[in-house]
């Protein structure tokens, strides 16, 4: 697809999206004096987040000035907060790689109507690798028409996930996980930078991937790149419900369905039945006490496949 071709607010976002990848590549030739604040342990911000974020803001904003935002540093600080139109931002997805001088990271652009992600942006800026995609009209690099990969067997998958590193963080859950992944593929990576890890999904790098405790700024642009090139997204049970879950599965139509059955059991997604019997002991006190939401089977050392109901999000807050 040609620039000419785009739709406007892609190329509003294009256009972000290289100003802040700019802003990236100038700082990342002078880390030793790059500013760094810790937001939680092993979660840092920089002022080069900062200023590719604000340099982002403005570009939308002037162009769009009744859009509302949605992004890590500032939140919902700029923009219109109750507008149809919410753009989705993360202006440097891979911070920890980036101030250790490990080339991996990008910036993430979504722009969703009405809840829907309709137009995306990833930016690679070490490599120059401009990703994006409109809701039905395809998903692209660099002019390059993207498509899954054409695999269906999980023994020859290579799968991307990504570590928890926050406290508080299930560790043990994540690793049986990965031990179950791990035996049935060909092969696991974790690179740091779940925006760009999506791309490489769409772009048939990566046959499926998957990871928990993720925002809506990781995962919005990637999504629209993976539907727009063939593929599935949605959470561990697999239905399309993921933006605010934390937790998000993605790939091939073959290797998304095998990869669901595997991961199913560790879903954290409240189910319909667990909020219902809450209301009946709201309403009738001395009722028998209401059964632990499913997440509660993902800590079992054995884990029961159950299928949940799934809850519609009203909202891009959550």
């Amino acid at each position: 697809m040609t620039q000419a071709a785009l739709h406007p607010m892609l190329n509003v976002a294009i256009k972000a999206a290289r100003t802040a990848g700019a802003i990236i590549n100038r700082a990342s030739l002078d880390l030793d004096i790059l500013k760094i604040n810790t937001k939680s342990p092993n979660d840092f911000v920089t002022e080069v987040d900062q200023a590719a974020e604000q340099a982002i803001i403005e570009t939308l904003l002037q162009a769009y000035p009744d859009h509302g935002i949605l992004a890590e540093e500032s939140g919902r600080e700029y923009g219109a907060k109750h507008s149809e139109f919410q753009w989705i931002i993360d202006p440097l997805d891979g911070t920890t790689n980036f101030i250790h001088g490990l080339p991996f990271y990008c910036v993430s652009i979504a722009l969703a109507h009405r809840n829907v992600v309709q137009q995306a942006v990833v930016y690679d800026p070490t490599r120059n690798d401009l990703f994006y995609a409109t809701k039905g009209r395809g998903a692209y690099l660099n002019d390059k028409r993207l498509r899954v990969s054409k695999r269906t067997r999980m023994s020859d998958a290579l799968i991307g996930t990504g570590f928890p590193f926050r406290r508080g963080d299930n560790f043990k859950r994540y690793m049986k996980m990965f031990e179950e992944v791990m035996t049935q593929c060909a092969g696991l990576r974790r690179p740091g930078a779940a925006a760009l890890d999506l791309c490489y999904v769409a772009a048939g790098y990566y046959d499926a991937f998957f990871e928990t405790g993720l925002n809506p700024w990781d995962v919005a642009a990637g999504s629209l790149m993976i539907a727009e090139a063939g593929g599935l997204v949605g959470n561990f049970t697999g239905e399309p419900d993921f933006l605010f879950q934390r937790e998000i599965v993605a790939g091939t139509p073959k290797i998304y369905g095998q990869l669901v059955t595997t991961l199913a059991p560790y879903t954290r997604v409240i189910t319909q039945e667990a909020l219902d019997a809450d209301a009946a002991a709201a309403q009738d006190p001395g009722a028998p006490a209401p059964k632990k939401p499913k997440a509660a089977a993902a800590d079992a050392e054995a884990p029961k496949k159950r299928g949940p109901v799934r809850i519609k999000k009203d909202n891009l807050e959550g």
